[in-house]
């Protein structure tokens, strides 16, 4: 077993292909191929079901993936601590909003010359997901956490807020009770956004039966769909914005507070620039929301 032969079946296990895993390395497809099966005919074992679309790891090859996964985010690390100290400063962020991590980022952009990094939005399952997978060095998420795996600090402190057209019968209001909302079409962020999770949690505990659930993956497209008259909308305060179409309703009688919290896994907490993210959004963090 060689190190190149790990890296070569690590790639395609996350890739799923051996053409998509041959570009990300740099080689040519058979040589990364004879890597894998050179692996595999050593220990006799079979890493890799080849006729899967994606190829996908055997339960085997599952276990190690699990341990490749750990050795290359251990190198990683050595990389990064030891080239920290003269290399610009770079970060994979992972984040449930776009609003909630650029605070931070600009402050760091601010005291680190050189500083970039990669923003990659999703909900909060996807952005927790990825910090697990070694994806994203820092994740920033509505979802508190109590994996042992992962350390945290909490960003901020934010709100669900209820928004119509303009023209609703319900623009000339400041707020409304959640039993409002009986029978009404509904307009939420998919299964595994907080935002859907924390509203339908409160419709479920006052049992309040809602009319059509209209399902839509991104904030933009929840605007969309509201402005269409599809439903009423569901989004954090903070995003609402200045989109003069719309009008912020508050729930008078429900708890719709969610903290933000970034996170990362544990082992990478004392790495720069992980770190000096924590740093700064630690000194940035706005715990308390205004009285309703």
């Amino acid at each position: 077993m060689t190190p190149s032969q790990l890296r070569a079946f690590h790639l395609v296990a996350r890739h799923g292909s051996f053409t998509l895993a041959a570009r990300a390395a740099g080689v040519s497809q058979p040589s990364l191929s004879g890597q894998v099966r050179a692996l595999e005919a050593a220990y006799g074992v079979s890493l890799l079901d080849r006729d899967s679309r994606p190829t996908r790891p055997t339960p085997l090859g599952r276990q190690l993936l699990a341990v490749t996964t750990r050795l290359f985010a251990a190198e990683e690390e050595a990389r990064a601590l030891l080239g920290g100290a003269t290399a610009p400063a770079h970060l994979r962020i992972g984040a449930d909003s776009a609003y909630h991590v650029m605070p931070v980022l600009a402050e760091l952009r601010r005291h680190r010359p050189g500083f970039t990094f990669a923003l990659r939005i999703g909900n909060s399952d996807e952005v927790l997901r990825e910090v697990l997978a070694h994806e994203a060095d820092v994740g920033v998420m509505a979802r508190p956490t109590s994996d042992p795996r992962l350390a945290s600090v909490q960003v901020r402190r934010d709100r669900l807020v209820l928004f119509v057209p303009r023209t609703h019968p319900w623009a000339q209001r400041r707020q409304i009770r959640l039993s409002d909302l009986r029978e009404r079409d509904l307009v939420l962020r998919e299964r595994g956004s907080i935002t859907r999770e924390v509203f339908e949690r409160a419709l479920a505990e006052r049992a309040v039966p809602s009319g059509a659930l209209i399902e839509v993956e991104t904030r933009e497209g929840v605007r969309e769909a509201v402005a269409a008259g599809f439903g009423v909308g569901v989004v954090f305060e903070s995003e609402f914005g200045a989109d003069r179409r719309f009008h912020a309703l508050r729930v008078a009688d429900a708890d719709l507070a969610v903290g933000e919290y970034a996170v990362c896994l544990q082992q990478r907490r004392e790495v720069e620039p992980v770190r000096g993210f924590f740093d700064v959004a630690g000194r940035l963090a706005t715990p308390r929301l205004s009285s309703p």
